[in-house]
């Protein structure tokens, strides 16, 4: 474990930044916010040991608590329709919902209803009303990486908490799906909505205590279209530390262990090989750097990765797409191994603090 600490170390070398149209802007400050609960992972890593799997909590919907997968890549709760009770008496509304990483569409019925989310160690946060997508059919898209047609499929549990996501065939996901956005108030306290996602779990609503430490903030940039929401963390990404790399927009995704990468063909020449497949990966010993934009010439967060290379940031496999324009990152968990993650939806800020 400590040549891999020593790597990682090495990896998180300060990088130059390209302009990007997202500012950075000095920390906002949360003292005056006390509402917040940390709920612990169902299955954090043990004390020490590095974050391998995407991370669970329990829900419930007034019964019977159950595991359910918190996703950072996607935005609301998606459960087959048999985990809620009485969801056939229920007012609904037709919707469907995208995971582009496994190509799997998710059809069902929106019903709005509180939703109560349990950590290990038993504490626990219940929202207002808010809409479900009780599943009863899975469609694939073409070409699915992972994906089988089924109708009332009795396995789905995922809970989505991320933001800006619509633009990913996930145009119904809007904030007011987001459980971890939308808390039952307690009548004592004003909240700030948002949350600090680790390893070991996530602090539900931000407070003075649980942002402590060296979070480094950068200013997201609002939706055009949707009031309150936001888009992606801009990100510049290098090869082999050729300048001036490629800036876009970066995903902390703990729905998947892998990375999922976007760049100009142009743009990978000489780094990549076509697989038996056809496809094109990078060639084993290529180092790709991210580096997030902060105040002036320093980074808010940086980090690299060499392909071939184990490192609690690496993850379990790069997946190269050249046919896009914009450039982008789906980090994978992996990156909780580095960095805690903070997201303000009523300020509009995004932020790294290095563990």
């Amino acid at each position: 474990m400590s040549s891999r600490r020593a790597a990682l170390a090495i990896g998180m070398a300060v990088m130059s930044l390209l302009p990007h149209p997202a500012s950075a802007t000095e920390r906002p400050r949360y003292d005056a916010f006390h509402q917040g609960t940390f709920l612990s992972y169902l299955n954090a890593p043990e004390k020490g040991a590095d974050m391998t799997r995407s991370p669970r909590l329990g829900l419930s919907f007034g019964g019977e608590v159950r595991p359910v997968l918190m996703d950072t890549g996607s935005t609301g709760i998606v459960v087959s329709a048999s985990r809620i009770p009485g969801f056939e008496a229920m007012p609904s509304l037709p919707g469907r919902l995208t995971y582009s990483s496994s190509g799997r569409i998710m059809i069902g019925r929106w019903v709005t209803l509180p939703v109560t989310l349990v950590g290990r160690d038993e504490a626990s946060v219940t929202t207002a009303p808010i809409p479900v997508l009780a599943v009863t059919r899975i469609e694939c898209t073409d070409g699915a990486r992972d994906c089988s047609p089924q109708t009332m499929p009795e396995h789905v549990a995922m809970m989505g908490v991320g933001f800006g996501r619509e633009g990913d065939a996930q145009s119904q996901s809007t904030p007011d799906t987001n459980p971890l956005l939308n808390l039952a108030p307690d009548g004592r306290s004003p909240v700030r909505r948002g949350y600090v996602v680790t390893r070991d779990g996530v602090h539900v609503g931000l407070t003075g205590a649980n942002t402590r430490g060296d979070f480094r903030v950068l200013k997201l940039d609002p939706h055009p279209d949707i009031p309150g929401e936001w888009q992606g963390v801009p990100v510049c990404i290098t090869i082999d530390g050729q300048a001036p790399g490629a800036c876009g927009r970066a995903l902390v995704d703990t729905g998947v262990s892998v990375m999922y990468l976007t760049l100009p063909k142009d743009g990978v020449s000489g780094a990549v090989a076509a697989d038996d497949d056809g496809r094109n990966r990078f060639l084993p010993g290529t180092r790709l750097g991210f580096s997030f934009p902060g105040q002036g010439s320093a980074p808010a967060a940086a980090y690299d990765i060499v392909v071939g290379e184990d490192s609690p940031l690496a993850p379990d496999k790069v997946t190269l797409n050249t046919r896009r324009p914009e450039p982008f990152v789906n980090t994978g968990l992996r990156f909780l191994n580095g960095f805690d993650v903070l997201y303000d939806a009523d300020g509009g800020y995004f932020g790294f603090r290095r563990r």
